[in-house]
């Protein structure tokens, strides 16, 4: 179902979703759905909106309207998370719904599973081919890593990244950092930046020591930022 614009906004895409959705702040739950809906508000990436009656509303009070929507503060156990929840008032496809930023609470689940960064979308794919192409990295002129067993990732909307073995990397240029991100698909990354000539490039390299298993493909493998580096494929 896509939407027509009602006042000052425009979604995308709406949707229910099959998924049990549940977000928690000091260790409660504030909202715990079986019925929740997707909602695409920009093209990226969706997030899930909830009927009230799944929502800790006895939690929230209003914040006042911005735009296209009406705010919420939320308060778990003394613990005030200013303007953590809205809805779209003037959204008959969303009337009785509204969602949480992903950002200000401390967990998400999707049944019994953590998600990180946001909502998963259903029609974005992440492949994962062990594959036999010649692949060779460098920087100024330095072999970093030269490989004939690359796993390749193939992600939705995104450019092709490869993964390659650890032997297959010349380690003595990597310097482990505090770096981590979280990606929704893939878990969670440890990052290393490349020394080289005297400079050092942070947070070039990165792996998945623990991929969520959807993609167990690329554990322990590290990749190079394709942007960063001269890469070549089969030559």
């Amino acid at each position: 179902m896509t939407t027509k614009d009602q006042g000052t906004a425009r979604l995308v895409r709406i949707e229910p979703s099959p998924r049990w959705v549940r977000a928690q702040v000091a260790d409660r739950f504030v909202v715990d759905s079986k019925q929740p809906l997707l909602v695409w508000e920009h093209e990226k990436y969706p997030t899930y909106f909830f009927p009230y009656q799944d929502v800790r509303l006895d939690w929230l009070e209003e914040a006042g309207q911005s735009g296209s929507r009406t705010f919420w503060n939320l308060t778990v156990n003394g613990r005030q998370v200013d303007r953590a929840a809205y809805h779209y008032p003037h959204q008959p496809d969303l009337d009785g719904y509204l969602t949480f930023f992903w950002h200000k609470m401390n967990h998400w689940f999707e049944e019994e599973e953590e998600v990180f960064v946001h909502a998963r979308d259903p029609y974005k794919r992440v492949d994962v081919m062990p594959s036999s192409r010649h692949v060779r990295v460098k920087r100024e002129g330095v072999t970093l890593a030269e490989t004939d067993r690359p796993s390749l990732l193939f992600e939705t909307s995104l450019p092709t990244r490869y993964y390659i073995p650890a032997a297959d990397v010349n380690m003595a240029h990597l310097i482990p950092t505090g770096s981590h991100t979280r990606c929704p698909y893939k878990g969670v990354a440890s990052y290393w930046s490349l020394s080289l000539n005297d400079k050092l490039y942070k947070d070039l390299v990165w792996s998945y020591s623990d991929p969520i298993p959807e993609c167990p493909k690329i554990k322990g493998l590290l990749c190079f930022f394709n942007e960063k580096v001269d890469l070549y494929v089969d030559g």
